[in-house]
């Protein structure tokens, strides 16, 4: 079972979605579709973006390949992108020199193992220069991030479970197409928002699924 590993056919870990093939199916990735609405959030939270750092684990092929997504995006929303690829903890302290050196108006990080794990720097960063976030889990800003923009964990579990229950009852994973999520939630912090001295207009915040006080 795979679940938020990135483009599983680009990065080769099935043969397509709607065939897998070997032993492998789950939830699919949909970083491509998702990555301009993202963007697209936290331009209206924060008006005045025109540069977004993208951080994102560079040592993981899917992550790279979501990168690649939302670098894409980007641009064609005329946005100039900081390109922060990390690959262990240490490189954070990088990331973050590379930032106060060219101090970007926004940043969408990418969220995997490595990224999670240190999330609690990046927010401390974001904090400190009052820099506007948006991330991809729901997680992220329950934890103290800004904003998430994401599939529904919710039904991301229920139907991992319901793909578990079938091979179970002895169905093939390689016959069993890989599902991609329907449902997406937006999450605004609004102790974040005010910590950082920014106002997130009404028509962003009728937006949202969850607003965290």
């Amino acid at each position: 079972m795979i679940f938020s590993t990135g483009d599983p056919v680009k990065t080769h870990l099935v043969a397509s979605l709607n065939r897998p093939g070997g032993n492998i199916t789950g939830i699919s990735d949909v970083a491509a579709e998702l990555a301009p609405k993202r963007l697209q959030l936290l331009k209206q939270a924060a008006p005045q973006l025109q540069r977004v750092a993208l951080l994102w684990n560079a040592g993981d092929l899917g992550m790279t390949a979501r990168y690649e997504a939302t670098a894409a995006a980007a641009k064609t929303l005329n946005m100039t992108v900081l390109a922060l690829g990390v690959r262990e903890p240490n490189d954070f302290g990088d990331a973050f020199a590379a930032m106060e050196g060219s101090m970007p108006d926004g940043l969408l990080m990418v969220a995997d193992a490595l990224t999670a794990l240190n999330r609690k720097r990046v927010f401390d960063f974001a904090a400190t220069h009052r820099l506007p976030a948006i991330y991809e889990a729901d997680n992220f800003a329950r934890d103290g991030g800004l904003m998430s923009y994401g599939p529904d964990e919710a039904e991301t579990i229920e139907r991992g479970a319901n793909l578990l229950e079938r091979i179970l009852k002895g169905e093939k994973p390689a016959d069993l197409p890989l599902e991609q999520p329907t449902r997406f939630r937006f999450i605004v912090n609004l102790k974040t928002a005010q910590s950082l001295g920014l106002r997130i207009p009404q028509s962003t915040l009728l937006l949202a699924d969850e607003l965290i006080e």
